[in-house]
């Protein structure tokens, strides 16, 4: 291991061996810009009995003055419900020579507190943007970026584990329209849709016709949902952005939402308690319930997902 001078208490050193604990591949580094996306928040992973997220700003952290100066990377304890001292190092594959550029903070020799008040430490200015986009350095190559983490509480023996971002370059929209009829009838708190397929995943949307938490009794209450959350592995996510429209019957003039969302196995839907009031989507003449039918619209894109395997 080679070591550079250390400045503003932090070490940097490069080194031959990966990280202990956990790495993480970007794919289509790019897209994640193009896609405005200026922070990611990996899925979790264990070390010392604790577990732990990396949080990626690709562009820099705007809060800390980085912006389009540096790239910002931060260890985030991801359940901070005690006080936990922990010694970090944070890691950059070097794609050119298979090696790493390692930071680690060298100012608290018993490591950074982490608890429910501070849960992030790291680095605002990680690597200079010229520096990590230069392709002669090796960090960006193909588009591909990989980062790691090792984090020391006690003694343990948790296997590391990794996660692959891959974000689609081209992706494709799907729409999925939904017609109900003899809506007044409905009796069930939440109807759902037919399952469709969209990225590779099964989506349903959800309609509480009488509202859903600070909607109820007042609004009608519309979500997309993923249709088997079960089947996703651990820390498994998908980033879809989205529009559910309840379509207009005379004219063109639609009533919709567009957000966009990471659903996963603990983050199943998203949606709005208040789409529109009940007395506005059932007045004759609106447009939106005609002769008791009204006819719902989801459309879907899927702009990336990670995945995880367990590092042996």
């Amino acid at each position: 291991m080679a070591d550079f001078c250390n400045e503003d208490g932090v070490s940097r050193s490069i080194s031959e061996t990966p990280p202990t604990h956990y790495t993480l591949k970007i794919q289509s580094l790019s897209l994640l810009k193009k896609n405005n996306i200026e922070k990611y928040t990996s899925p979790y992973f264990e070390a010392g009995g604790y577990k732990w997220k990396l949080v990626f700003h690709p562009t820099g952290n705007k809060n800390k003055n980085a912006e389009g100066k540096h790239v910002s990377i931060y260890l985030m304890m991801a359940e901070a419900s005690s006080l936990v001292h922990a010694v970090f190092r944070l890691f950059l594959l070097d794609q050119n020579n298979d090696n790493y550029l390692v930071l680690q903070d060298t100012t608290v020799e018993k490591g950074r507190r982490f608890h429910a008040m501070k849960v992030e430490w790291g680095f605002d200015r990680f690597i200079s943007q010229e520096d990590f986009n230069n392709q002669a350095n090796g960090y960006v190559v193909d588009d591909i970026c990989v980062l790691g983490a090792e984090v020391y509480v006690c003694q343990e023996k948790f296997k590391g584990r990794g996660d692959c971002l891959s974000m689609v370059k081209d992706p494709i929209s799907y729409k999925h329209v939904w017609k109900i009829d003899n809506f007044s009838s409905l009796t069930a708190d939440c109807e759902d849709s037919k399952t469709f397929m969209q990225g590779e995943h099964k989506w349903k949307i959800q309609v509480y016709p009488k509202g859903k938490g600070s909607g109820k009794d007042t609004h009608l209450s519309l979500y997309l949902a993923l249709a088997e959350p079960s089947s996703l592995s651990q820390g498994s996510q998908i980033y879809a952005e989205f529009t559910l429209r309840i379509l207009h019957q005379i004219g063109s003039t639609h009533y919709f939402g567009k957000a966009n969302y990471w659903f996963s196995g603990s983050h199943t839907f998203c949606g709005w308690p208040r789409f529109i009031s009940i007395g506005y989507f059932s007045l004759p003449g609106a447009g939106y319930l005609v002769k008791d039918t009204c006819v719902i619209e989801a459309e879907v894109t899927v702009h990336g997902a990670t995945t995880n395997n367990i590092m042996l």
